[in-house]
């Protein structure tokens, strides 16, 4: 399944991408689909989406594969990347995007639970998921793109500083995984969306909200998952970014400038 614009050492490979069933995520699986990568979706609850996912990659001619699981829970992991690994008797590449806030509380009135929950889900997922997928992507030099946020810059907005924070450390243990893995010859980067127009919003941010967000963006408008694409492929790409590690790249319309 190539485009006309191919990336031809995408072909072939094969990328587990936590949290694809929506959003980027299932922007992602379609666009690595499009390269003729072997996709495997990774969803938790969004089971019927994950498959329209999948079934839309398989009618334009690419392969994918689904696998359930929480990666808020450690013990799930490793499951999950060797059930992605069986998938294809390979795995080449990560993409730790599965991330939620989990509701907009102020930091210090969360609960202990709410606090173990964001940093489970946005934090320790992305540690455990890398450390399973190590004997994978160590056999043919593999690569792992970590989403982070552009609230790891800014601190969150209201009632968000928890996940700001979680990405916070998603956006240095990227740096981190980056000189420790290179060694293995295993690029590590990641993608700092900005304002992204998805359910994650839909589901956080008011209308309200929202459009007020929308007036701090130079280029007008919030983002689409399809915009956050190119920048994994990129990333995931030897031909284009093999010099590359340790790097965040934003994708926000202008909202930061680092």
């Amino acid at each position: 399944m190539a485009n006309a614009l191919s990336i031809p050492d995408l072909d072939g490979k094969a990328v587990l991408i936590t949290g694809a069933g929506t959003g980027i995520g299932a922007a992602l699986a379609r666009g690595f689909a499009a390269q003729g990568a072997k996709v495997i979706v990774h969803y938790h609850s969004s089971e019927a989406a994950a498959n329209a996912v999948r079934d839309d990659i398989a009618a334009r001619g690419g392969t994918a594969a689904l696998v359930k699981g929480d990666v808020a829970k450690m013990d799930q992991c490793a499951r999950i990347v060797a059930e992605a690994a069986q998938a294809f008797g390979r795995l080449d590449g990560v993409i730790n995007n599965a991330g939620l806030m989990l509701g907009r509380v102020f930091s210090l009135e969360a609960s202990q639970s709410h606090v173990d929950d964001v940093i489970d889900l946005n934090v320790r997922s992305v540690i455990a998921v890398t450390r399973a997928a190590l004997p994978w992507l160590e056999k043919n030099g593999g690569f792992v793109i970590n989403t982070t946020s552009v609230a790891a810059r800014n601190g969150g907005g209201n009632g968000a500083i928890l996940y700001a924070a979680a990405k916070g450390f998603v956006s240095t243990v990227t740096r981190g995984h980056a000189k420790e893995l290179i060694g293995r010859k295993i690029r590590v980067n990641g993608v700092a969306p900005g304002l992204i127009a998805t359910p994650f919003h839909e589901r956080y941010t008011d209308a309200e909200t929202f459009q007020a967000q929308i007036k701090g963006i130079p280029m007008g408008r919030a983002g689409t998952p399809e915009d956050c694409v190119g920048a994994y492929l990129f990333l995931a790409s030897d031909m284009l970014s093999g010099y590359v590690i340790g790097q965040i790249i934003e994708v926000n319309g202008g909202q930061l400038m680092p």
